[in-house]
């Protein structure tokens, strides 16, 4: 089996500029850009643009060598043809040179200073290929002509494999393992990506991700970027985007945009989710009912622990948490509450109305959050429900949303209380 070998690397910035001389030792012009063909496996270099009076493109496979003194060619410029640019080939100096892409490995956004190609062989083929771009200051340096003031420092490379770069020159082109690599990043590193890019590059980013990985990276936001990222997308796009995130999120979201565009937004939602929506923007955000959210686990008492349990499989996707089941009548009144843990250790048989805690720690939609905080701080609890004078369920305020909240204030309120001495896995209500 025939290996591939690389027979030289070599560095874009050493490559720009450089004088292209034909086979008789004449000099056609410089070095302008190199067009490569990315089919999604491998980057190769498939012309080189030069410029003298005119500008043109080299097929490769007249290229005879590549050194100090220049680009050589096999043959003369009396016999040299030059190509067309093809639909699916790109200048890979102007696309990437100075240009802002994903580090998919280290989860963040750098800027290629140099980019890194090499000739191998193959079955008595060589070939020019792409293979790293190089992040690093030492890069940065090279470019001017300044590398022996850094010589001692190391090269910073990302192989092509664990890049993104944040603009697509081409609908053909296709990156290696792109959509499964961005899958991959945590929601919150997604978050930071977003917030650290600019206008025109945030927009283009987030298209490229689907409805849900947008949602979950957007709910790791704070407000205010949340806002900004919300503002600077076209309607249909929002409403798709925010039809994905929590409801709570959305009211708060909106809540702080011109109200011209949250009722186009909330026009082009679906119908039950808007109404809830507009229900939980009536509440002030300080209170429950501003941080409440609508979507949790509600079970009729009348089922039994191994009913609930199948019926919990086909509704938990939908839920903020699944930790606390609610129990409630058929207008919604909250009967009573009981953990995940306490279903699955009851009795298949055993209706949830004989094994629910129906002595239920809750709070009132008017309530401020620092008596939210402090009720689940005293009681060591994830979740909070949220019902009205008269009993009905509105909603839950879980620990993460009031810890949000509080977090600024350290000052006054002691965030870490929540979490004092609580055994929340076996706490009862």
């Amino acid at each position: 089996m025939n290996e591939v070998k690389v027979l030289a690397d070599f560095f874009f910035s050493r490559m720009e500029g450089k004088p292209i001389i034909d086979a008789a030792g004449r000099r056609l012009g410089k070095v302008k850009d190199v067009v490569i063909l990315w089919d999604g496996v491998t980057p190769r270099v498939t012309s080189i643009k030069f410029q003298n009076r005119q500008q043109g493109l080299l097929p490769v496979e007249l290229i005879s060598s590549f050194g100090d003194d220049g680009l050589r060619l096999a043959v003369d410029a009396d016999h040299l043809l030059t190509k067309p640019l093809l639909d699916n080939e790109l200048y890979v100096g102007r696309w990437l040179l100075d240009k802002q892409i994903i580090d998919l490995k280290g989860s963040k956004l750098v800027r290629v200073n140099d980019i890194t190609l090499s000739w191998v062989a193959h079955e008595d083929k060589r070939t020019l290929v792409l293979v790293a771009v190089d992040i690093g200051v030492r890069g940065l340096f090279r470019r001017l002509g300044l590398e022996f003031l850094v010589a001692k420092w190391s090269n910073h490379f990302i192989g092509l494999q664990y890049i993104k770069p944040l603009e697509v020159r081409t609908s053909k082109l296709q990156l290696n393992r792109d959509k499964e690599q961005l899958e991959q990043l945590h929601p919150a590193d997604i978050a930071d990506l977003i917030e650290e890019m600019d206008y025109k590059s945030r927009a283009g980013f987030i298209k490229s991700l689907d409805l849900e990985q947008a949602g979950e990276a957007i709910s790791e936001m704070g407000l205010d970027s949340q806002v900004e990222v919300i503002a600077q997308m076209d309607v249909d796009h929002a409403s798709d985007i925010l039809e994905e995130m929590p409801r709570d999120e959305v009211a708060n979201i909106l809540s702080e945009m011109p109200q011209e565009k949250t009722e186009e937004i909330l026009s082009l939602m679906a119908t039950e989710e808007a109404k809830e929506v507009r229900e939980l923007m009536e509440y002030p955000e300080d209170t429950a009912g501003g941080l409440m959210t609508t979507e949790y686990i509600c079970l009729s008492p009348h089922l039994t622990a191994d009913q609930a349990i199948k019926l919990l499989r086909e509704m938990a996707i939908g839920a903020e948490t699944i930790y606390y089941l609610y129990i409630v009548d058929e207008k919604e009144k909250l009967l009573g509450v009981m953990s995940l843990r306490e279903l699955i250790l009851a009795s298949p048989d055993s209706s949830l109305e004989s094994v629910m805690e129906d002595k239920v720690i809750l709070v009132r939609p008017y309530d401020d959050h620092r008596k939210v905080a402090e009720t689940i701080s005293k009681y060591g609890l994830l979740a909070v429900p949220v019902a009205d004078d008269d009993g009905t369920m509105l909603g839950i305020v879980t620990v993460d949303d009031i810890l949000q909240l509080l977090m600024p204030e350290r000052s006054g309120f002691d965030a870490g209380l929540l979490f004092r001495g609580s055994k929340l896995a076996s706490r009862r209500w």
